[in-house]
């Protein structure tokens, strides 16, 4: 018997199959098949290599793919139903450390799919006129998909870089009476100075469980704080931080860090703990935590935001330099006008320190405001735009003791507290006469501190007590108005009966009109303020900009 060779045709081999064997496909079918690869690499990795290319590379890729969906879906789960618990796991150095590791590698991952889905489409199948348009097409969907997975990795390290520049390490703070009090304190640490001087200080206490705030502002030259029960500080001064003149609350710092660190062995930042001690003996207030931004570097914080918007009630000086024989400074370096203004981080930086022409309560009110447009600018949107450039800004200008095994409690609270109400005492005008931090009553404080934080729980607003020698809120937000000061000839003075009676009456803290005319209805300019200046005529440019204290975020 013989028998004779038959060929096998095309067909019976399978190689007519045009996915996996594109050599017996048409140009337009290659086409369409180097683009539905490339597609399949980027919405499902390895799925490519399964049906045209390395079936066993295809298998392993794709249960990586559905171990990571697996793992995605579980985390979205987790942020719904636990959001502290997953920022935690996030902002935690270990657990980040690994998350950033297994994003890179699954982003190189990725990369080495593509370049395998490149070998399989086997560009020189292609009409010479596709071939750049799949090989762009190509790059551009790993730089979508591994480049994204890189990127998500780089910015959770820069992420894990601030934290550990930032926060501490140490153990976790409980609430006190279902609140967390943290001082904010701006420091101001010039060349002539020894050591950080905190020029403003406020409480900011949060409702442990609703986020509801309070924002209680002391002022630096408060008299005769009190030490909290406990504090090193409280054997020097038992009876208060009074020698004197001298002895105002934003000098404590100093002193200790330069006098007094060895009453606070093991502790980071005596003088700022020292400062904590005093205010939550002042409020009558459990602080537990401090955050210190530092007002030399606070400009590039606010230029990594892109500015704060604003709307000020009057003109404020970029002071010039201060003479020491007669007590002026000199022309100001430039002037932030009234009205809706967009602020860079310079310009934020003096709205926020400026004192000349006003007294320290117009910039504590200024204070308040640039700290409240911070706080709502910093949307998902501009955090994800500028991460990295706000990221290290802030380890350069921010320090805390708050550790950083309760950031995703403290940021699931500031997202409860985004767009609530937020309550404000300040201990000087226009809550309390503008004497009072020279002699303050403390039990006076403490029981209006109560009210405040009674008020923040309950959600409603504090009662207005008048008492002698105290103005009582006027507003909303506690806070001077338009009608508290005039320009030249149109009102009162701040701390005059008729301007604590005018407070009483004003209106809410945004609803206000900003003094842009002299009250001849001739329009405020910088030139005119200069010339005013040049002149020596002081007290009409502090008639004029005497309004600056006005302020409200856009």
């Amino acid at each position: 018997m013989s028998s004779s060779k038959v060929p096998h045709s095309a067909s019976d081999t399978g190689m007519t199959d045009p996915v996996r064997y594109p050599v017996s496909a048409s140009a337009p079918v290659r086409t369409k098949r180097a683009f539905l690869l490339v597609l399949m690499t980027l919405l499902v990795p390895g799925s490519a290599q399964l049906v045209a290319g390395d079936r066993r590379l295809g298998r392993a890729a794709l249960r990586v793919t559905l171990a990571a969906w697996a793992v995605l879906i579980l985390a979205l789960l987790l942020l719904l139903v636990n959001r502290s618990l997953f920022i935690n796991i996030l902002s935690n150095p270990v657990a980040s450390l690994a998350i950033i590791v297994v994003l890179a590698a699954l982003a190189a991952g990725w990369t080495v799919l593509f370049i395998n889905t490149l070998r399989i489409i086997r560009p020189v199948l292609l009409r010479p006129p596709m071939r750049p348009a799949v090989v762009v097409s190509l790059v551009l969907a790993m730089v979508l998909g591994s480049g994204s997975l890189g990127y998500a990795a780089y910015l959770l390290n820069v992420s894990r870089n601030a934290i550990g520049s930032i926060f501490s390490s140490g153990p976790a703070i409980d609430p006190v009476d279902g609140r967390y009090n943290f001082l904010m304190m701006g420091g101001d640490a010039g060349e002539d100075r020894t050591g950080r001087r905190p020029d403003s200080l406020s409480v900011l206490s949060v409702d442990a469980e609703t986020g509801q705030t309070a924002i209680i502002s002391v002022p630096r030259n408060l008299q005769n704080a009190q030490f909290a029960e406990g504090s090193p500080m409280r054997e020097i001064y038992p009876e208060g931080y009074n020698c004197g003149d001298e002895c105002l609350i934003n000098a404590i710092n100093t002193e200790v860090t330069n006098e007094h660190t060895d009453l606070y062995p093991g502790v980071a930042d005596p003088g700022a703990q020292a400062t904590l001690e005093a205010v939550s003996g002042t409020l009558g207030l459990t602080v537990q935590a401090f955050v210190l931004v530092d007002m030399e570097g606070f400009s590039s914080l606010i230029d990594a935001m892109g500015g704060i918007r604003i709307k000020a009630g009057g003109w404020v000086p970029m002071s010039g330099y201060f003479d020491d024989y007669t007590q002026t400074h000199g022309k100001p370096l430039g002037w932030i006008p009234a009205g809706e203004q967009t602020l860079n981080g310079e310009q934020a930086l003096w709205y926020g320190r400026s004192r000349e022409y006003v007294d320290d309560y117009a910039r504590i009110q200024r204070q308040q405001c640039v700290q409240q447009a911070m706080l709502r600018q910093l949307d998902p949107t501009t955090l994800l735009a500028k991460f990295e450039d706000i990221a290290n800004a802030g380890t350069k200008v921010v320090e805390s003791n708050i550790s950083s095994s309760q950031l995703g409690s403290f940021v699931n609270l500031a997202i409860k507290a985004k767009g609530q109400d937020v309550k404000r005492l300040t201990i000087g005008p226009p809550d309390f006469d503008a004497s009072f931090s020279t002699t303050p009553d403390f039990g006076e404080i403490h029981r209006r501190v109560d009210e405040l934080l009674a008020s923040a729980s309950a959600g409603a607003e504090p009662a207005a007590a008048p008492r002698d020698g105290i103005v009582a809120p006027a507003t909303p937000g506690g806070r001077l108005q338009a009608a508290a000061f005039r320009a030249p000839g149109l009102g009162p003075a701040a701390g005059s009966p008729a301007h604590v009676a005018t407070a009483q009456q004003s209106p809410p803290p945004s609803d206000f009109t900003p003094v842009t005319t002299t009250p001849d209805g001739e329009p405020i300019t910088e030139a005119m303020l200069d010339q005013l200046k040049s002149e020596g005529n002081e007290e009409a440019i502090r008639q004029l900009v005497a309004t600056n204290g006005q302020c409200a975020p856009l």
